[in-house]
């Protein structure tokens, strides 16, 4: 079987070693003309996602550069904590990465396992026809193969072809600016992650000895205000929203207009009506956009590149391997999607509803959203990706 992977992110890169690992050639189609270095904020791999990516053997070089965060810490504006969650027993930390190193990591890792990558190569349509599907490409160029994976992110020109009335990614009310900057002297924050809920917006901060990351979250009714490009701008949003906020008023005031790039925006698609037709699939965001909120977009399209792997390895044809895979995945990566909503809500807050989240986070975060309750289920998952008879 010969894959053609359209997408060479995250899941594009661990999709193609997890086939090559299952004995199913395939080779990568990149949009971009050069691999994506530089690009992108933070974002966190959970322990599901380490188990995920130990099945075919790349957790070390992504915990290479990575840092190891045991737990997170929750506050109020004010800078008092109202709530800590600590790892899971027997499961091992959550690694905190800057994309690009994440990115460079694993598609390092796929070149070198012998891994065909073609940069350039913007998908333009697919023709699916029995026995094998086309891919043409915007330079002219085509490839043929078995099989069409799109592993292309939320504005998925592969999931356009396989539903033209696909919904659009929702906008879940909140833009993303972030970063890191050199650390002054303020105290370092141990191994953990913070996550304030400030007055006005959401602040996430680590700090070592050397370097602060940060982000805020801001609600912002038009996400077209994230088409201003002005960094002052930026930067003068950010002293006004957290002005009232300890600690994140003191890190913003130590941001230069350079330290302050041009907001993301923050969506999420709920439900990917059509994952599989033909000989064509989706993986990754393609298949399951989850905001960053969530903390799971990484893990979740490692997960489902080691299900797709396994399911074409251990089907009897494609149709039925498309089956399982979805049946695999969807309930669950529609049950993260939906929780991460519900986070950006929080985020978002109004006075009324802040002051009722403030005044009961602390008696919930010792009762209901203890870190068993909170990520047990979610952060033990596991995948079995051994042939039948042999260990893992």
């Amino acid at each position: 079987m010969n894959v053609l992977v359209i997408g060479g992110g995250i899941a594009g890169a661990t999709t193609a070693m997890a086939l090559q690992r299952a004995g199913i050639e395939a080779t990568v189609y990149e949009a971009y003309a050069k691999p994506a270095d530089e690009v992108g904020g933070a974002l966190t791999l959970s322990p599901n996602g380490r188990h995920a990516l130990r099945q075919i053997d790349a957790d070390d070089a992504v915990a290479a550069v990575g840092v190891e965060v045991p737990g997170m810490v929750m506050q109020n504006h004010k800078g008092r904590v109202v709530g800590r969650f600590d790892g899971l027993p027997e499961l091992p930390p959550s690694l905190l990465l800057r994309r690009d190193r994440l990115y460079r990591a694993l598609m390092d890792e796929a070149l070198s396992r012998g891994i065909t990558v073609e940069f350039g190569k913007r998908l333009k349509s697919i023709e699916d026809r029995p026995g094998q599907v086309i891919a043409h490409f915007t330079d002219g160029s085509s490839a043929t193969g078995d099989l069409v994976i799109g592993a292309d992110g939320i504005r998925s020109a592969v999931r356009s072809t396989l539903d033209p009335m696909a919904p659009a990614p929702r906008y879940t009310g909140l833009l993303g600016l972030g970063g890191w900057i050199r650390n002054p002297g303020l105290p370092v924050t141990g191994d953990y992650q913070h996550f304030a809920f400030g007055k006005r917006a959401f602040f996430g901060y680590y700090i070592d000895a050397s370097e602060i990351l940060w982000f805020s979250n801001v609600p912002a009714a038009d996400p077209a205000e994230a088409k201003t490009t002005a960094p002052e701008h930026w930067l003068a949003v950010l002293r006004e929203r957290h002005a009232d906020d300890v600690p994140a008023r003191d890190i913003v005031a130590l941001l230069k207009p350079e330290d302050v790039a041009r907001p993301g925006i923050l969506e999420d698609i709920p439900t990917v009506r059509t994952w599989h037709r033909g000989r064509v699939v989706l993986v990754g965001d393609a298949a399951h956009p989850t905001s960053p909120s969530s903390g799971q977009g990484a893990s979740q399209a490692i997960e489902s590149s080691l299900e797709l792997a396994r399911a074409l390895r251990d089907s009897p044809d494609v149709a039925t391997a498309f089956a399982a895979y979805e049946a695999a995945r969807r309930e669950r990566v529609e049950r993260i999607i939906a929780r991460a909503a519900k986070i950006n809500n929080d985020k978002a807050a109004g006075p009324v509803a802040r002051i009722m989240r403030d005044l009961l986070m602390p008696v919930v975060m010792k009762t209901v959203m203890t870190p068993e309750k909170m990520f047990g289920d979610l952060h033990r998952h596991r995948i079995d990706f051994a042939p039948s008879g042999a260990s893992v």
